[in-house]
Formats: C-alpha cells, structure tokens, sequence
C-alpha cells in the first residue's frame, strides 16, 4: 500500500483540513500519515480560534513519519504562521521528499482568515519554489500574483506568474470564478502548458474543504503513480462529484460526501 502524508490543520468539524486529507487519502486507497500544525474550534458556520501547533513540534512530526513511513507524495495545507512555513520547507528538503503538492491555504470557506500576515511572504518565498504542483483558488492566485483573478484569462496570468516563482506546476482552481459559460467551473493546469478541466457548475453550500479535498485527491493520485494530468483529472471529477452528493450536515457551508466514487487502484510500489 502507497503511503501519502498531510501537513495541515485539523478541522473539529470535520470537513476540511487533516480530517478532509485523510478521508480523501483512504478513498483513494492509500495509507494516510499526517502532522498536524495548527488546532481549530470551527463547523460549518465559522472559525471560532485557532492556534498553531511549536515549529519543532512540526517538524519532529515530519521527521518521525518520514523516517519510518516515506511518503511517496505529500500535500501541505494550513500552516498558519511563517515560522511554520520555514520549518516546513526545510523538512521537506532534508528529508528529500518528492511529489510535493502546496495548498496554499489562507482563507476558510467562511471567509476567517487561517494565517498571519507575513505567513504569505513565506509561502512565496520557501514553499512555492519547492512545489511540484500548487493549488490555489482564485482569491489565493490573485495574493500570491499580485492582481486580481476575475476570469480565465486572468487564471492563465496567474498561474504563469506562480510557476515563475519556481513551482513545477499551478492549478488555479476557478470556483470562484463565473465569467463565459456561467453553467461550468472551469480549472486551468499549467506545466508549461495548459490543460483546462471543466465541470457542471453546483449550485451548493455544501463546499467546506473543497480545496483540501482536491489537494488531497492529487496527492492520493500522484502516490499511486498517476501523472500530473492524470491526477488532476481524478481529483477535480471526484471533488465534483463529492459535491454533487453532499450529506447536508450542519447550518452553515456544509461538508462534501467523501465517500464518493471509488479511485481505480495503481501498481506504485512504496517510496
């Protein structure tokens, strides 16, 4: 069995973060180890508080699972503070870790923000240059890039400008994005290239951890050998249809179905 890893924050509610990564990971098929680097009191209404976990304590996390258990991809999500984020990136480097996947989470579907100020700046300067792939939604693209991402020729800008950072790879994910065809979301991959995957738009409030959700699906993916494209493809047609078939829990921005569909399994021997 392939073993993924997930470095994020838990979500008491259940739907995003460590909780989201690790029911994704076990969809897929792959043995999930995490580390946890912040704590939070939310559900489907909001973050109440949040607090992040020692930087040594992060990265004698990462050192344990990646001394015994070696992921053979690995996802970041909610590191909360720039502190983390440079004992993160360091981690990553020394324990040679490949098949790197950034979620550059900053803001929850609710709207509260998940990291402090400077947290950014480090994201930019220590993560994306390490990143095989990154994943941020449209209000994430336009921090990271510098300008607003109102449509898809703005998502193309965007990703094209992350990738100069020194990522492999940007997914710049286009939930937020309505703009042509009202009725798709629209997702554009740039390796060099792009590839554009488009789904049915979702009317839905049932959207909280969607992009931890999509993070964690690609990395699942990459763990089982798939290529890039691949695994994009895998990821945003089950994160569609885990939306699609939301349970409806709780009064606010609902959670998505995690047992949706069933990922085909791949030969990849543990890394």
């Amino acid at each position: 069995m392939n073993v993924a890893l997930t470095i994020a924050g838990s979500d008491s509610g259940g739907g995003a973060g460590i909780q989201a990564d690790l029911k994704t990971f076990h969809q897929f098929g792959v043995f999930g180890t995490s580390v946890i680097a912040a704590i939070t009191a939310q559900n489907t209404l909001g973050v109440t508080e949040w607090e992040a976990v020692r930087p040594a304590l992060v990265k004698s996390q990462i050192d344990a699972v990646a001394s015994d258990l070696r992921p053979a991809a690995l996802k970041t999500g909610m590191l909360a503070t720039a502190a983390i984020i440079r004992v993160v990136a360091a981690a990553i480097r020394d324990n040679h870790l490949e098949r790197y996947v950034l979620d550059p989470v900053m803001i929850a579907t609710s709207g509260d923000q998940l990291i402090e100020d400077d947290a950014v700046a480090a994201i930019r300067n220590e993560l994306i240059p390490i990143a095989d792939l990154v994943t941020p939604n449209a209000d994430e693209a336009s921090v990271i890039a510098g300008f607003p991402v109102r449509n898809e020729e703005d998502m193309h800008r965007a990703a094209e400008a992350i990738a100069s950072l020194g990522a492999k790879a940007v997914l710049v994910k286009g939930g937020h994005v309505v703009s042509g065809d009202t009725t798709k979301v629209v997702d554009c991959l740039y390796d060099g290239s792009f590839t554009t995957f488009r789904h049915e738009r979702i009317t839905t409030r049932n959207t909280h951890g969607t992009g931890c959700t999509l993070s964690a699906a690609i990395t699942a993916s990459l763990a089982n050998g798939s290529s890039l494209r691949e695994a994009v493809q895998l990821a945003t047609d089950f994160v569609h249809e885990a939306i699609a078939t939301a349970p409806g829990l709780g009064s606010g921005n609902g959670p998505l179905n995690h047992f949706a569909g069933r990922a085909p399994t791949n030969s990849r021997t543990s890394a």
